[in-house]
């Protein structure tokens, strides 16, 4: 529409809208933004899990504790136990005796753990029998060679069960073998009886045999204490009374030693084809 006009006379000036017929200027609509393209997501990178810091250490130890590895271990020990007793030569005990300051009962108990620790070393037990008989006299001498005996054969059990019978029992082919481990695993007590009354057979490859087989500990050890008592009373006695070998104890002594080896051969004797046929 006009503007009014002035009075004056002038021309009526028309608004800046009546006078250009053009529309009023409108907004410029805001810049549409296109979707940008789809990036494709970068594959997964697989998750590598980092090797465990304890697992050299997990392989070592099951290295080490494989069956081979403790017979091994087994094996060394027994060798160094030997090298000992060849170094220290525990024989010594029946010409220099005890150390004087100790006597009694003290010098008793430290010469039973000293004999249970030379039997693993595979030293006669015959010659600690006669040491004990000579130190202590018959009594406390049967009683510390006992003590000493029952204390070696259970380390030396307790060595073979733990550090051999795993690698061992794979070596049992042979008829002998296979028929020995069967009787001391099923009559244990009786087997072991036999081999302690027996003195041809060695202390320490009895002890090694047993540990290899299934015979348990109460059976070893209480076959052990009493099987070995006429043996080793014999030998105590017989160090003890060293020094009049015509006394009757002494005589007596020395029939209590043969007449079981002659009836252990007999009995051995006898069962060997009973033992081959198993």
């Amino acid at each position: 529409m006009l503007d009014a006009t002035t009075r004056s006379g002038g021309t009526a000036t028309a608004s800046p809208r009546a006078a250009t017929n053009e529309p009023a200027a409108t907004t410029e609509p805001a810049a549409t933004t296109e979707p940008a393209a789809a990036v494709p997501a970068a594959p997964p990178v697989p998750v590598v899990p980092a090797a465990p810091a304890s697992a050299p250490p997990a392989r070592w130890a099951r290295v080490l504790l494989s069956p081979w590895a403790r017979l091994c271990l087994l094996l060394a020990l027994l060798t160094a136990a030997g090298v000992c007793v060849l170094l220290f030569e525990p024989q010594r005990l029946l010409a220099h005796g005890w150390p004087p300051q100790l006597g009694g009962v003290a010098a008793a108990v430290v010469f039973a753990a000293a004999y249970g620790l030379c039997t693993v070393a595979f030293v006669p037990r015959p010659l600690l029998n006669l040491a004990a008989g000579a130190l202590f006299g018959s009594y406390l001498g049967l009683a510390a060679a006992l003590a000493g005996t029952v204390l070696g054969a259970g380390a030396a059990f307790g060595l073979g069960r733990l550090l051999g019978q795993d690698a061992l029992r794979r070596l049992l082919r042979g008829r002998l073998l296979t028929a020995a481990d069967g009787q001391l695993s099923r009559h244990g007590f009786r087997s072991m009886m036999a081999a302690r009354l027996f003195p041809g057979i060695p202390f320490w490859a009895a002890n090694y045999c047993a540990a290899v087989s299934r015979m348990g500990w109460t059976a070893f050890l209480l076959a052990t204490a009493l099987g070995s008592i006429p043996n080793t009373a014999a030998y105590a006695v017989a160090g003890a009374r060293a020094s009049a070998p015509t006394s009757p104890a002494f005589l007596l002594a020395m029939a209590s030693i043969v007449v079981p080896a002659v009836l252990g051969t007999a009995v051995a004797w006898r069962k060997r084809h009973h033992l081959r046929r198993r």
